[in-house]
């Protein structure tokens, strides 16, 4: 099988990123964004998605988080598509639950070429759901960006809201990787694209 893999850089003049991508790895990652907690959940996506990821940032961090957080969400979702290539015999659908004391994330997903993102929450807590300046807002843009460049339908649950940040955030990025795992690997009785059309953009 040919090696998915992809190199990509973005520069701006807000922020530059480097994302090196191997859909078939072990689960390793180097992950230097200069936003801790995202560092955190993207290690944990690629553990659990078994995607070798090494991503590199430097942001106009001293204004805010928004431009390099959203950036990296459009780097890693042109880098998945990229690897992915013409998209032969993919699974195409992917679901994954996981739980996290309380907060249980469920993860639907459908690399059909339209990108959208839905995120559906209970709207409680919402002032106190922050860390280090990071919030569940930017989570969302980041993962708004990731499906959208990728073209990933991604609809999330999750439920009950913990007053924690980490503990909601973390099982969806592994959720989330795990589906993404599953939706990415080859099924070898599919010879060509997983779609009715016969091409997904």
């Amino acid at each position: 099988m040919k090696k998915r893999i992809a190199y990509l850089k973005r520069k701006t003049h807000e922020t530059e990123i480097s994302v090196k991508l191997n859909i078939d790895g072990k689960g390793k990652s180097y992950i230097d964004t200069g936003i801790g907690i995202l560092d955190h959940m993207l290690e944990l996506f690629s553990f659990h998605g078994l995607f070798d990821l090494e991503i590199k940032a430097k942001g106009d961090l001293k204004v805010d988080l928004h431009h390099t957080n959203e950036d990296i969400g459009i780097t890693l979702g042109e880098a998945f598509k990229k690897a992915l290539g013409n998209k032969k015999g993919i699974r195409r659908f992917g679901f994954s639950a996981v739980p996290m004391e309380e907060v249980v994330a469920w993860v639907v997903i459908d690399i059909s070429g339209r990108g959208f993102f839905k995120l559906k929450k209970e709207d409680i807590y919402k002032s106190s759901l922050s860390q280090r300046d990071y919030t569940f807002l930017d989570a969302e843009h980041f993962l708004d960006a990731f499906a959208k460049h990728l073209g990933m339908n991604l609809n999330i649950l999750i439920s009950p809201l913990s007053r924690d940040l980490h503990t909601n955030l973390e099982p969806i990025f592994k959720a989330l990787g795990l589906a993404l795992d599953q939706a990415t690997q080859t099924d070898p009785r599919r010879k060509g694209v997983p779609s009715t059309k016969g091409v997904i953009d």
